[in-house]
């Protein structure tokens, strides 16, 4: 396992996020083979054993897509292992990913947002202005949580406008910003270079240190709870509210799926089902015979 696990880290370059769950994943799966098979050997597993991890997986109650992502991982890992040489055949050949119902992203309502960016006080000095500008970034980009936490002072072109995004496995994209938050973002530079000199990156600590993770995720959970009672109050839900408006202002499809840093335009249509679900409610509301 560990040559896998150092194999998405170096070769693939997976994000740290990523390969956290990943090898979450696959500490989980071997701990139900410990736990009900005698099996001293990966190359012994074979397809009734998976089978039988996803049904107890399906009867602990876990979601579909969980499910699937548990999967996605065994199938990148006996992938692996099979051009290793390390096993004779993929036993997740004959496995069958249960099918599950598209869910729709959460997102917040403008009005919430123009509350939270307009009338929310965030304070005064370094912390409370490194917080509004995160928030605003998060919404102006639909940039993901790593990408943000990540940012140098480098990769802020204040010319033109953009910001260099180092995206999953490594990917670099170039992302514009408004005019609005171009004053906004140049105020919050000179009062980072005020009170830290020496950073590389353009959000830090109040200790002046890189952000990391959790502490972006508290930050996001505390200013969202001030406007939204939605219950997952995440640094995504930001990433999905940026699509959705977009989408509601008309955006293209395809501009949104370069600015999102996708792969392909079908993770990017997923949010057109809520721009179609407001059509029918303002179409039900409206409409004399609806």
């Amino acid at each position: 396992m560990e040559k896998f696990i150092q194999y998405i880290q170096f070769e693939k370059r997976f994000s740290t996020h990523t390969i956290k769950a990943y090898q979450t994943d696959l500490d989980q799966f071997y701990q139900y083979i410990h736990d009900h098979y005698e099996i001293k050997e990966t190359k012994e597993i074979n397809h009734h054993i998976i089978r039988s991890w996803i049904v107890l997986l399906i009867e602990t109650s876990i979601s579909t897509r969980s499910v699937n992502r548990k999967l996605s991982t065994l199938k990148s890992y006996f992938k692996f292992l099979l051009k290793e040489d390390l096993i004779e055949k993929n036993p997740m050949q004959k496995i069958i990913a249960p099918k599950s119902s598209k869910r729709l992203p959460v997102f917040i309502e403008q009005d919430s947002m123009d509350l939270l960016l307009d009338e929310i006080g965030f304070g005064e000095g370094y912390s409370a202005a490194r917080d509004k500008i995160i928030i605003e970034l998060f919404y102006a980009t639909g940039m993901r949580l790593n990408e943000l936490i990540n940012i140098k002072i480098s990769d802020i072109n204040f010319t033109t406008k953009t910001i260099k995004i180092f995206g999953k496995r490594n990917k670099e994209r170039l992302v514009p910003f408004g005019s609005e938050f171009y004053v906004n973002l140049l105020q919050y530079a000179e009062l980072l270079k005020n009170e830290y000199p020496e950073s590389a990156y353009f959000f830090v600590t109040n200790k002046g240190e890189k952000l990391y993770e959790k502490f972006v995720y508290r930050l996001v959970n505390t200013y969202l709870s001030k406007v939204t009672t939605i219950n997952k109050k995440s640094p995504h839900i930001l990433r999905h509210t940026f699509a959705t408006h977009m989408l509601n202002s008309g955006a293209d499809l395809n501009a949104i799926k370069e600015i999102l840093g996708h792969s392909n335009l079908s993770a990017t249509q997923v949010y057109t089902h809520n721009t179609i679900e407001k059509l029918k409610l303002i179409y039900n509301h409206a409409h004399p015979k609806a």
